[in-house]
């Protein structure tokens, strides 16, 4: 059974510090890690969303920049996911993507009403 994972992503002060240059390597290196999660063995990605619009500045804590949710096979494979952040360099280096941004995992399990709980489907209307 898949463990339904919520990577809680946030962009701090070093990337809004950075120059136009380097935040140009921060964000190709951003794209590398959201293809690293979506590339591990036994990942489904489902969505993600990025609050951007409504979030301005470094997000060091809840509410995050952005967020990915994702069916992973195991926790060993949330720890990878998240060591992206520590492998994944920024440019020519000698940064890891970590300067720049956060990673929160919060690991649980698909919310499901069980099917005996829901009210029975209304009867269609008589004419």
């Amino acid at each position: 059974m898949a463990i339904r994972t919520l990577f809680c992503i946030g962009i701090n002060q070093n990337f809004f510090d950075a120059t136009p240059e380097e935040a140009k390597d921060v964000w190709l290196a951003f794209g590398s890690m959201m293809n690293g999660i979506a590339a591990l063995p036994g990942v489904t990605v489902l969505g993600n969303m990025d609050d951007d619009q409504s979030m301005v500045g470094p997000s060091t804590q809840w509410p995050w920049t952005c967020y990915v949710l994702a069916d992973v096979p195991d926790q060993a494979t949330v720890h990878a996911a998240c060591n992206l952040f520590r492998t994944i360099v920024v440019g020519q280096g000698p940064y890891k993507l970590w300067k720049y941004a956060k990673v929160e995992a919060r690991m649980g399990r698909e919310l499901v009403v069980p099917p005996h709980l829901l009210p029975p489907a209304a009867a269609p209307a008589q004419a």
